[in-house]
C-alpha cells in the first residue's frame, strides 16, 4: 500500500469516527442521559483508554505523563486546556444536540479551523493571506445559514439557544487550541491528550453531580453499546488515528481533511436517525467545508522566508 493511499484511509476512518460521534451522542442524549454525566465518564474512559497509546508512542508511562521539564506553569496549562477542550467544548456540544440535530452540531463545531485562524492573526500573530481572508469571510456567511441566522437569532426558542450554544463549542475548541500553540507544553502530545480528557471529564463529573444529574438507573445493553462506542472507537480512536495521519501528511494538509467529519455525520444521521439538512443549513456546510479547505491550504508565495518556516513547522518537504 503507497503510503498516499495509507494517508488517505487512516484519515477517512478518523473523520468517519469523528462524524459517527455526534449521532451515538444523540441517541444517548435523546433517550434522557444527562448531558454532563455522559460527558464526564465518556472522557473518564477514553482517557484510560489512552494509557496504552502513550506507552506505544512514548515510552515509560511515568516519565511521559510527568516529563522532568514539566513546571507548575506547564501543569497549570493542561489543566486550562483540559478546561476547554474536554469540559467546555464537549458540554456545550451535548448541551446543544438536546434542541438540533447531530448534523447541525457537527457542523458548527468543526467551524474552529475558520476561529483559529482568525484568534491566530489576533493572538498570535499569524499572517492572513488573500485566500485565508476569502476563506473565513465564506465560513461566516456559512455559519449564518447553518444556524439560520435572521432577525432576532440567537434569542428566543430552544433551537436558536441550541444552535448558539454549538457555536459556543467550536469557540472553545479554537482557545484550547491557540493556548496550546502558544504555551508550547514540554509534553508528549499523546501524554497531553490524557491529562487534558482526564482533568476535563473529572471537573464535568464534579460539576454534574454537584447539580443533581446522575447517570440513569435504566441502562439498556443498546445504551451501553452506544456509550462504549462513544467512548473508545469514537473518542480514542479517532484521536489515535488522526494523530498518525499528522505524522504522515503534515499539520496543514491533514487539517485540509477536516471537513469531512460534518460530512459524515450528517450521512451517519441521515443512515441511522433518519434526518436531514434543509437547503441552506446543506448550503452553509458547504461554504464551512470550502472555508476550511482555503484557511488550511494557504501558504505564503513560494520561496518565501516565511513559506520555508510554515513548511518546516508542518512537517513538510
Amino acid at each position: 500500500m503507497s503510503r498516499t493511499v495509507s494517508f488517505v484511509l487512516t484519515l477517512l476512518a478518523a473523520t468517519f469516527l469523528m462524524g459517527s460521534s455526534f449521532v451515538a451522542g444523540k441517541i444517548l442524549v435523546a433517550a434522557g442521559y444527562p448531558p454532563m454525566v455522559l460527558v464526564g465518564w465518556r472522557f473518564l474512559v477514553a482517557a484510560l483508554a489512552t494509557l496504552p497509546l502513550v506507552a506505544i508512542y512514548e515510552g515509560s508511562l511515568g516519565q511521559a505523563l510527568i516529563p522532568a521539564g514539566l513546571s507548575a506553569r506547564d501543569a497549570a496549562l493542561v489543566a486550562v486546556i483540559g478546561l476547554f477542550q474536554t469540559a467546555g467544548v464537549m458540554s456545550l456540544l451535548f448541551y446543544s444536540m438536546r434542541t438540533i440535530s447531530a448534523s447541525s452540531a457537527a457542523i458548527l463545531l468543526f467551524t474552529n479551523p475558520i476561529w483559529v485562524a482568525l484568534m491566530g492573526r489576533l493572538f498570535l500573530g499569524e499572517a492572513l493571506f488573500g485566500r485565508r481572508i476569502v476563506g473565513l469571510l465564506l465560513g461566516i456567511a456559512g455559519v449564518v445559514l447553518a444556524i439560520g441566522a435572521g432577525p432576532g437569532a440567537l434569542v428566543g426558542d430552544g433551537v436558536e439557544i441550541g444552535e448558539a450554544t454549538g457555536l459556543a463549542s467550536a469557540f472553545c475548541w479554537s482557545i484550547s487550541t491557540i493556548i496550546n500553540k502558544r504555551a508550547r507544553l514540554r509534553i508528549g502530545t499523546w501524554a497531553l491528550t490524557f491529562w487534558q480528557m482526564l482533568i476535563g471529564s473529572l471537573l464535568v463529573l464534579a460539576v454534574a453531580y454537584a447539580m443533581g444529574q446522575h447517570w440513569p438507573d435504566a441502562t439498556t445493553p443498546a445504551h451501553w453499546g452506544w456509550f462504549f462506542y462513544l467512548s473508545i472507537p469514537a473518542s480514542t480512536g479517532s484521536f489515535g488515528l488522526w494523530f498518525v495521519a499528522l505524522s504522515q501528511g503534515g499539520a496543514t494538509r491533514t487539517s485540509s481533511y477536516l471537513f469531512l467529519a460534518p460530512l459524515f455525520a450528517v450521512i451517519c444521521s441521515f443512515l441511522v436517525l433518519d434526518t436531514a439538512l434543509t437547503w441552506p443549513q446543506a448550503l452553509g456546510g458547504l461554504l464551512i467545508g470550502g472555508a476550511v479547505w482555503l484557511v488550511n491550504r494557504e501558504l505564503p508565495r513560494p520561496g518565501s522566508r516565511e513559506c520555508v518556516r510554515t513548511a518546516l513547522a508542518e512537517g513538510e518537504p
